[in-house]
């Protein structure tokens, strides 16, 4: 057995995913809406429900839409409510990523969303992997008191960024934590944590489940949008944690 403690953190999309990720026994839940997109804020009803119905740490993302990381003063001023709401729905954290235009981290604006989360933990999400200097980008999450680093590796997937992801934990010295994600499978988890020294991983596990209507609309017999739903395997989640033992 592995004396390492290691977290495993799942992205979920609604209620129900969450629920089965928790059956799972993910250490801390990532909830959003929208994975599709990269994950966007869900609805205050969703958090409620799943803070009332789990004790699980649960983080919901701070993303007001997809696309890029740039946002407009309004949109800060979502961000900043979202959070207000979440806090007092006494979640555990949140998760936020803000860049500015030349590719920088926006340190105002994110040290903002910190102190209006405070005394929630911070988890700063792969807008650090577009940022143009992740070394730069680490000091200034660090002194601005964010919790963690969801990172790839500045590549589409861990499995192509773990030189990097490998070289952040040595920069961070525990100051902050660094969590791989994106392609994180149990078939690469133990891998990676042995080439990184991470300790805390992030997948989503995204999967599809058959619809349970009885009625099927010709017309949209053939849509997938239509008759299937998102579904997370809660035995995926165990085989995360045992592929780490």
């Amino acid at each position: 057995m592995n004396d390492k403690k290691y977290i495993i953190e799942i992205a979920t999309s609604d209620f129900l995913t969450t629920r089965s990720a928790v059956e799972g026994g993910a250490d801390r839940i990532e909830l959003c809406a929208n994975l599709a997109e990269g994950g966007t804020t869900p609805t205050y009803g969703t958090v409620k429900q799943c803070r009332e119905a789990f004790s699980v740490l649960l983080y919901p993302i701070i993303r007001p839409r997809g696309g890029d990381f740039l946002y407009t003063d309004e949109e800060f001023s979502i961000m900043l409510q979202d959070i207000k709401l979440f806090k007092e729905l006494g979640c555990d954290g949140v998760v936020i990523g803000l860049l500015n235009r030349d590719g920088s981290i926006d340190v105002p604006r994110s040290t903002q969303l910190v102190e209006a989360a405070y005394p929630l933990g911070v988890t700063f999400h792969r807008a650090f992997d577009r940022c143009r200097d992740p070394f730069e980008a680490l000091e200034q999450l660090v002194e601005m008191g964010c919790e963690r680093i969801l990172t790839s590796g500045q590549l589409p997937t861990v499995s192509e960024g773990a030189d990097l992801i490998a070289e952040l934990n040595r920069k961070a010295e525990e100051r902050i934590i660094i969590m791989p994600g994106s392609g994180l499978r149990k078939e690469n988890i133990k891998w990676l944590a042995e080439k990184t020294g991470c300790q805390e991983f992030h997948s989503s596990l995204r999967g599809k489940a058959a619809s349970f209507m009885e009625f099927i609309h010709p017309g949209f017999a053939g849509s997938a949008e239509s008759y299937t739903n998102n579904a997370i395997d809660p035995e995926e989640v165990r085989a995360l944690r045992a592929a780490l033992d």
